[in-house]
């Protein structure tokens, strides 16, 4: 395994990318300059879009799919002309929070029965600390009649692609590498430093690593978490939120998060892999498992204070004509996959309110696959009596007041309006008769 980098670079040896979603494609398509890549996934559907030059996930853009090399396939036998993998498939919760290993399973399973002497495989994504070694180890073995150490040799790598965002990418940002021993660590370091240009880090251990990527992600939620119920306690005093976080911003060592739906594969699920490890050795988180029941909460707390602003306006709240713009987990991403604002959605229809969802970005086959609905247009949304702005795609951005005053019913005087992501100017929607409102 000493000169496998070397044989990568020479294009003797190929590299295979398991699992070709939001971040494994974009890690695919930058290795595919430097080396020779095999781009495997289960999905049919998936593997022929990319052959036909189309990109689902957006990430990269059609015109680079239709250029770049990576030899793109469902066959898992073609795994088996590759030496060094790459694994990068979902890592979700169930829906009791208890991590769903199922993806990485699975593609352990598939890899391990293709895997060859020789091999590096690296894992990307998201685990608690020893599911690398503890969990997929064995199931490679077991698959490859192969011995890990001797045979192959493993290593973790966690992902930190930012879907839809366009600064934040794999060569810009510093990469974790680790490796079972010092001669798998040196091989990954080199191989990743291919293709991140901000270079990498060296963990002094597999299990480092994946906690070091676990805590990334905490970190954000509980921060994120504390926003939310500043929101909730500044919302009680009548005081605006957005205004005390820009005041306050202005202290060097402010940290500048805003409350929000926290939704997503990373920060609404990640938590729950650490509190589940901790459980197992005996710890029930506090801060931690505090901070995801505030963020988890939001969805109803948002419908609460619309059915406030509803009766506020004299508007019967059973016959209510709702429309909520934004779907996705986040702005300018076509993911739906764990995106929160399906907890308005449902929170919603235990008033009775079905309401029309709009989202121009949204991956519209993904979001019927998983929640059995299909988009309204943005004509469709008239004669409303309320709109929740929820997600800040760029469309949205762009509105003025003029074209969110022909979406509302003119008899209703007071338009109720909540900006989840304070995007407008709360002074000239309110100057504009507007009930506005926002976390």
């Amino acid at each position: 395994m000493n000169n496998l980098y070397e044989r990568l670079v020479e294009k003797k040896e190929s590299m295979s990318l398991i699992g070709l979603g939001y971040v494994g494609m974009p890690i695919a398509v930058a290795f595919s300059k430097k080396v020779r890549v095999i781009g495997f996934d289960i999905s049919k559907e998936k593997v022929a879009l990319y052959k036909q030059g189309i990109d689902p996930t957006k990430e990269v853009g059609n015109d680079i799919i239709k250029k770049t090399t990576v030899d793109f396939t469902c066959e898992e036998k073609k795994l088996r002309e590759a030496k060094f993998h790459i694994v990068a498939v979902p890592t979700p919760v169930n829906k009791d929070h208890t991590p769903d290993l199922r993806p990485v399973e699975g593609a352990s399973t598939i890899l391990g029965r293709n895997l060859t002497k020789g091999s590096i495989v690296v894992y990307e994504s998201t685990v608690y600390p020893g599911v690398t070694e503890d969990i997929c180890v064995p199931i490679l073995e077991k698959e490859s009649g192969l011995k890990c150490g001797i045979d192959f040799k493993v290593g973790y790598s966690p992902e930190r692609i930012n879907p839809g965002d366009k600064v934040h990418r794999l060569e810009t940002i510093i990469k974790i590498v680790s490796g079972m021993d010092k001669e798998t660590l040196d091989t990954v370091a080199k191989v990743y430093e291919l293709v991140v240009e901000a270079g990498v880090y060296k963990a002094s251990s597999i299990k480092v690593a994946e906690a070091a990527k676990v805590i990334e992600n905490s970190q954000r939620d509980i921060n994120i978490a504390f926003m939310n119920e500043l929101s909730i306690i500044f919302n009680k005093l009548d005081i605006d939120t957005k205004a005390v976080l820009e005041a306050a911003g202005t202290k060097w060592n402010f940290l500048k998060f805003s409350p929000g739906l926290v939704g997503g594969h990373c920060i609404g699920v990640d938590p729950y892999y650490l509190t589940y490890k901790a459980e197992e050795v005996g710890y029930h988180s506090q801060i931690i498992l505090s901070g995801r029941r505030i963020n988890d909460d939001m969805g109803k707390y948002i419908v609460e204070n619309l059915i406030k602003k509803l009766i506020k306006a004299d508007v019967s709240v059973k016959h209510a004509r709702i429309a909520i713009l934004g779907f996705t987990f986040k702005e300018n991403c076509p993911d739906t996959r764990n995106t929160r604002v399906i907890d308005i959605v449902n929170e919603l229809k235990e008033y009775g309110i079905t309401p029309l969802i709009v989202d121009p970005v949204a991956d519209i086959n993904e979001a019927k696959h998983e929640y059995g609905f299909t988009f309204n247009k943005m004509e469709e949304v008239k004669e409303m009596d309320a709109i929740i702005i929820a997600v800040s795609h760029d469309e949205f951005k762009s509105l003025n007041v003029n074209e969110l005053n022909k979406m509302y019913n003119n008899k209703n005087l007071n338009k109720v309006l909540l900006d989840i992501k304070g995007m407008f100017d709360k002074d000239v929607l309110e100057a504009s008769g507007y009930k506005y409102w926002r976390l």
